[in-house]
Formats: structure tokens, C-alpha cells, sequence
């Protein structure tokens, strides 16, 4: 594994390109922050999801890509520093060339990771709303956490309270 990556020259590259950076194990947030302090133009999609803390649900960010950040670099721009920033353990590339990444994924990520957290915490008893499905638009109550990605609700379907399963992302909190 090589990490001496140069960009050579060819005439169908932009000037300035996206590249996926690979980090070294559990240190993606010190790189990218080693990165931008260099003045470098960096990338690291995050996610908040619930998780379970010292016994107690907490609202957490990680990564959407453990180990992996993206840098924005022109041909024309010095690569060596990558080498020795800490945090980061090389570019990704075939070879010796580094792998230039879709802008339209780079803007497809900003925009979904940009997107409001599908569900504020919530406590057994809160009242939540559907926001999709065949549910759409009805109001539950919540009872507790199926996994980490979905709900148990309380619904009144039919004059009759049952409990529902369905997926963390459709509901929000009731105002």
C-alpha cells in the first residue's frame, strides 16, 4: 500500500476535485480537524441517532463513514502535507493516482446529512406524529425504542389502542 498518491495531469480533470481520504482507526474527526486548520477544504458526513449511554438515552453524532473523510484539492495544489497530518493514513486511489469523487455524491450526501434529525429524543407517554406511511399525519403516543431504528407506538385504530411498530424516521414529535 502505497501512500505516496500524486495527481498527474490529465486535461479531463477539474481544478478543483473531491477525494476520499482514509483515516486512521477511530481518529476521522481528528483528521479533518488537522485538515481544515492546514486550510484544506474537507468533508465528513455525520448522522445523529439515539443511543444508549451510562443507562440513559442520549443523542449522538457519528460518522456516516467511520474512517473516511473527503478532501477538496486542486491538481495544482501541494499533496505532500496529507502524508504527515495526523489522523490520516493516505489517500485512496488505484496506484499511484489518486480517485476523484462524483461532485453530484459529494452534494447528494450535504443535502441528505443537512436534513433535520428525523426525532427529537422521546419518553415513554410523549405524543408523536407520523409523518409518512400509511399512518401519515396521525397522532400516537410513544412507548419505547425497537432497536435503534424503530418505534413502538400507541395508536387508536378503530376505537381500539394498539401498539405499532414502525421505523424511527417517520415520526416527530407532536407540538
Amino acid at each position: 500500500m502505497s501512500s505516496s498518491l500524486t495527481p498527474e495531469q490529465p486535461q479531463n480533470r477539474q481544478p478543483h476535485a473531491w477525494y476520499l481520504v482514509q483515516c486512521k482507526p477511530r481518529q476521522d474527526e481528528r483528521a479533518e480537524e488537522n485538515l481544515l486548520r492546514q486550510g484544506y477544504t474537507c468533508y465528513r458526513p455525520r448522522h445523529s441517532r439515539e443511543r444508549l449511554l451510562r443507562g440513559q438515552k442520549q443523542l449522538v453524532e457519528e460518522s456516516l463513514f467511520p474512517g473516511y473523510l473527503f478532501i477538496q484539492l486542486s491538481q495544482l495544489d501541494n499533496w505532500a502535507p496529507l502524508r504527515s497530518t495526523r489522523g490520516v493514513s493516505r489517500v485512496v486511489g488505484f496506484g499511484n493516482q489518486p480517485l476523484a469523487v462524483s461532485p453530484e455524491l459529494i452534494e447528494r450526501l450535504q443535502q441528505r446529512c443537512s436534513a433535520p434529525t428525523p426525532s427529537p429524543l422521546l419518553e415513554s407517554g410523549d405524543k408523536v406524529r407520523l409523518n409518512n406511511g400509511p399512518f401519515a399525519e396521525l397522532e400516537a403516543i410513544f412507548l419505547s425504542m425497537d432497536g435503534n431504528e424503530r418505534v413502538v407506538l400507541l395508536m387508536n385504530i378503530l376505537h381500539r389502542e394498539q401498539k405499532v411498530r414502525v421505523p424511527l424516521s417517520s415520526i416527530q414529535k407532536a407540538e
